[in-house]
């Protein structure tokens, strides 16, 4: 009977480790300086972490399916840089395209999306197709875009930020509501709205039971009569969409943009799935997982800056979370064996 009990013991604590420890750095965080929990600091955690709710669950349906994606971050800066020069105001004086008319915010969303498809899809049949190992391939596309978004920016205003946006984009992103006192921005309603869609994706539909399928044993996935390439390019092109909208938030979100943004935001994101339960073997996550991860990941980060720490601790705050987080799951997985 002991035994049972220390072995359950030593299950719950395998399986909420990293959920422990991270809790325990944010406590102590909250203990150093209580004004970090005040409903001004937590409106601005939630603004904040939105754009990266959504970035998560992206690149969160990636690892599922037994991949990685390093480009997400770049591409996430393209979709940004991208829409920033084309929702300029007409009457801001450094406007890049003079000539331009003012456009309906959803034109340059769509081409946005029509771009970072294009990479994430490419992405797919490099991995599904011929066979590259996903982080080759992954580390591929994003210097390829990295280059591009570089020579985008040198091209329209020497590398400067791009700024003055129209005041519909400003408010799309910047805008907010009070519900039961509280004030919350719209930016984490549409967070609220993409986590629900992928909930959907995920539990409800066929591409989800495949997504999952793929992930945990691609060779009896294609046993059991599934189309593994026609997964891979579905799944990278949910990436894609939802790698635009949050570039396109951010952008808003800043106030400005540069071939810099969205930089290790990729690391981010695959630190927040991993805190979250998702495997980074594929076959294992749960959408409830990414969103604690991001939000914890989060309350660490902004903790660490509210404080002054220093940014280059706060890297090394970051690594050993991944380290140790990447720790706990393969320990997970030897355990099952």
């Amino acid at each position: 009977m002991g035994a049972t009990k220390r072995g359950k013991l030593h299950s719950f604590l395998l399986n909420n480790a990293i959920y422990i420890v991270l809790l325990m750095i944010i406590v102590v965080l909250v203990w150093l300086n209580p004004m970090l929990l005040s409903g001004r600091n937590i409106s601005y955690i939630l603004s904040q972490a939105a754009p990266r709710i959504i970035l998560a669950l992206a690149v969160g349906g990636i690892i599922i399916l037994g991949g990685t994606d390093l480009s997400a971050g770049r591409i996430l800066g393209m979709a940004g840089l991208f829409c920033a020069s084309l929702l300029q105001a007409t009457d801001y004086p450094l406007r890049i395209y003079q000539s331009l008319p003012r456009l309906p915010l959803v034109v340059p969303l769509f081409l946005a999306m029509v771009l970072c498809c294009f990479f994430t899809v490419s992405h797919s049949l490099l991995v599904s197709r011929l066979k590259v190992a996903p982080f080759i391939a992954s580390l591929g596309i994003q210097l390829v875009v990295y280059g591009s978004l570089s020579l985008y920016g040198v091209w329209m205003n020497n590398s400067s930020p791009v700024a003055g946006f129209d005041k519909a984009y400003t408010n799309f992103a910047g805008g907010s509501i009070q519900i039961f006192g509280f004030r919350v921005a719209y930016i984490f309603l549409y967070a609220i709205a993409v986590t629900l869609f992928i909930w959907a994706i995920w539990n409800k539909t066929s591409l989800g039971k495949r997504m999952y399928a793929v992930g945990g044993n691609p060779d009896a996935a294609i046993v059991s009569g599934i189309n593994v390439t026609r997964v891979f390019m579905l799944v990278y092109l949910i990436a894609g969409v939802l790698y635009a909208f949050s570039g396109f938030l951010e952008a808003a979100r800043t106030g400005s943009a540069n071939n810099q943004l969205g930089e290790g935001y990729e690391l981010d994101a695959i630190a927040a799935c991993v805190v979250g339960g998702v495997s980074m073997r594929g076959g294992i996550g749960k959408v409830s997982g990414i969103i604690s991860g991001v939000f914890i990941f989060q309350m660490i980060t902004y903790g660490l800056v509210f404080m002054g720490v220093n940014s280059f601790v706060q890297y090394i705050v970051k690594g050993l979370i991944i380290l140790f987080a990447i720790a706990v799951d393969t320990q997970k997985y030897v355990k099952k064996r």
